[in-house]
């Protein structure tokens, strides 16, 4: 979008804006910049996590030069980093601030987060009085080879001179009219929408009040706000003003930020306020009112359904009646260890049991420092904490199976990293044995190859496309072709630490050509090679750790793809499943205004961050495979909870042992957002009763 002129666009809706005229000289002004906070930032290494910092530049009206420079303070390990840092900048309206987000990174240089570009014309003026919100800018990449996501809240005004400041937003408001209808962004802009169009931004927190029927806020390529009216087709810088039919009344009516767009209603609906500022929906198709959003059915935002399986179900009944008892031992396993050294105390205590009934007996665990009484809260999160250390690639004994693919494999070198990996692959698969014996899930998820290993069945070719799609292209290709010209033989070149040594596939196999006649020969070696034999040591152990707790001939009545649920549960969270599997307590209900917050913000999250929280009151990321009401506690069955408890003082806290959040009635949805995020976050020991 060009440089837009003082006032704003007339005529028909168009996604560009006049371009000023003007080229007299202009008078410099102090600008003061508050960099609030980063919402959902990208994370760049694989502990999830990010140290950002901010970096300001001021540049010349041509763009070519910087007149200045600020950065913030960095801070540690978090997607969702709050600044709330002043800068006051001396500047003329034709300048451009380029706003950076950073990764610092000590060993090598620091990753880009993404970036704002913010044209200095038409900044509101501070005025006493006058009340200036902050904004919420979504983080740019630099290039399409960037990877960036989320948005940064930024506060920009001009000081006050006392005179008659220039601004961009005093001019007359105009009354709104009846009769009008909302539209949704994608139908109004049609097919004329291009990459160059304005990037709809929803309004971020503010005492604005709403925008009348018919009218949407956007944001320019340069971050400017402005305003369509989609029943005249027209656009303007100043925000409308008018009272809703049947809202001059409603108390305190909430406010979404862009950080928290959830799409479009499905055609048809309608979004409305009740007197005591709950929100429900209208389906005029239907003529129907009800409380649930209607986007809990679109799977793109609310998660996919749960597969449930009545075969899976049977399967899972009779694997847990024929679990072997422990006999003869006394009642309980009792794991005394430090989340500082978890993986070593766990490999300790575990590998030392020689009578394997001792690890079927009921755990007990004890975190050093930590008063617990575990009722089954602390198991979960032993068995989480464990599972991040066991298969981290930083160990050597699993690496990550491609650089775009984050499930994992046995690392063929495990040997060279680890004098005594093949011991710690057996107390591995101990320990994934006592999860399936104990109904606790892994943190982890492995490749494909990995399951069919653990059932005895063949590996195909198909079963390498989502782990290594080079091999799988050039093996897929010789299927399909006369291999005679490549010259191949029975051999393959393997890097070792930068080594390139040939392995034979068969005795001489580097003497034996690939020929169309035996070329599926070939490649069975070569995928028997990329998954088995390179790591059929560490694998027959991690079996004997697992075969040990649970009879290898009891897993056997699953499939692959049931293995892996067995174990590591679901992936992908349904918030929908989620929501109808809760229960509530105190005075909270299903259509408490607090309660319907709470929902909201679990549909505006990233599958990450709902499994974060969900692992903060339950102890685990993960879900049963048939779904949310199959959650266990301390004493059986237990469904997700939501409690009243507490003052807006208090964060949230969480009783893994019983799936419950005690959640305080706070004023807003902003301060139940911001307070359970810091909840989760900092959220690492337990204390009392779980």
């Amino acid at each position: 979008m060009a440089e837009a002129a003082e006032s704003p666009p007339n005529g028909n809706v168009d996604d560009s804006v006049p371009e000023a005229n003007s080229q007299e000289e202009e008078p410099s002004r102090l600008l003061r910049l508050k960099i609030k906070a980063g919402h959902n930032l990208a994370k760049k290494d694989i502990f999830g996590a990010s140290d950002p910092y901010v970096r300001v530049d001021l540049f010349s009206s041509d763009k070519d030069t910087v007149i200045d420079t600020f950065c913030t303070r960095t801070k540690k390990r978090t997607l969702n980093p709050v600044w709330d840092e002043e800068f006051i900048f001396q500047v003329k309206p034709s300048q451009t601030l380029k706003i950076e987000v950073f990764d610092e990174n000590r060993l090598t240089r620091d990753d880009f987060l993404g970036l704002v570009e913010l044209p200095l014309r038409n900044i509101p003026t501070e005025r006493p009085g006058r009340t200036i919100n902050a904004k919420y800018y979504i983080l740019r990449p630099r290039s399409n080879k960037s990877r960036v996501k989320g948005h940064l809240e930024i506060y920009h005004a001009y000081t006050s001179t006392g005179a008659s400041d220039e601004d961009d937003d005093t001019t007359s408001q105009q009354e709104t009219e009846a009769g009008w209808e909302m539209v949704n962004a994608e139908e109004s802009a049609g097919a004329e929408d291009s990459a160059a169009s304005p990037v709809t931004v929803p309004t971020p927190p503010s005492n604005h009040s709403p925008l009348p029927p018919g009218w949407e806020e956007r944001q320019d390529a340069n971050g400017r706000t402005y305003y369509v009216n989609h029943a005249a087709r027209t656009t303007q810088w100043e925000r409308p003003t008018g009272i809703l039919p049947n809202q001059s009344n409603v108390p305190n009516r909430p406010r979404f930020s862009s950080v928290d767009d959830l799409g479009p209603l499905p055609e048809g609906w309608e979004e409305r306020f009740h007197t005591d500022g709950r929100i429900f929906f209208i389906d005029h198709n239907s003529r129907i009112t009800q409380w649930e959003d209607p986007r809990l059915n679109n799977p793109n935002i609310a998660g996919p359904a749960v597969p449930y399986s009545r075969d899976y179900k049977r399967k899972y009944e009779y694997l847990k009646a024929k679990l072997p008892k422990p006999a003869n031992v006394s009642g309980k396993f009792e794991l005394k260890v430090s989340r500082a050294n978890i993986l070593e105390d766990c490999y300790r205590i575990i590998s030392a049991v020689t009578r394997v009934d001792i690890l079927r007996t009921k755990l007990w665990v004890e975190f050093d420092g930590e008063e617990v009484l575990d009722y089954g809260g602390a198991s979960r999160e032993l068995f989480f904490l464990l599972s991040k250390e066991m298969f981290n690639p930083y160990y050597g004994l699993f690496e990550y199976s491609a650089v775009d693919n984050y499930t994992l494999q046995i690392n063929p070198n495990s040997g060279v990293c680890n004098e005594d990996h093949l011991s710690y692959f057996k107390f591995i698969g101990r320990v994934a044995g006592m999860a399936v014996y104990h109904g606790k899930l892994l943190d982890s998820f492995f490749i494909r190859p990995f399951y069919k290993m653990m059932l005895g069945k063949p590996i195909s070719l198909k079963d390498m496309e989502s782990v290594d799609s080079e091999y799988y292209n050039s093996l897929l290709w010789i299927m399909e072709n006369d291999p005679a010209d490549l010259d191949l033989r029975f051999s393959i070149d393997e890097d070792l630490f930068g080594q390139m040594q040939q392995r034979d596939l068969k005795p001489n196999g580097s003497e034996i050509p690939v020929t169309q006649e035996n070329k599926m020969e070939y490649i069975n070696l070569v995928i028997q090679w990329r998954f088995v034999s390179r790591v059929e040591p560490q694998m027959n152990a991690f079996l004997e750790g697992f075969g040990e707790v649970v009879p290898m001939h009891l897993i056997k009545l699953f499939d692959e793809n049931e293995l892996e649920l067995l174990m590591c549960g679901i992936g992908k969270i349904d918030v929908k499943d989620w929501k109808q599997n809760t229960v509530y307590k105190g005075s909270y209900h299903a259509n408490h205004i607090v309660i319907q917050w709470f929902w909201r913000m679990v549909m505006s999250f990233s599958n990450e961050m709902r499994a974060r929280l969900l692992q903060f009151v339950t102890g685990t990321s993960r879900v049963p495979m048939n779904g949310f009401k199959e959650l266990y506690g301390s004493n059986g069955p237990q469904l997700f909870t939501i409690e009243k408890w507490g003052t807006t003082d208090n964060l949230p806290r969480s009783h893994t042992c019983f799936n419950r959040l005690d959640l305080p009635p706070y004023d807003s949805y902003q301060e139940l957002r911001d307070r359970l995020i810091k909840a989760i976050e900092g959220s690492e020991t337990f204390g009392g009763v779980d």
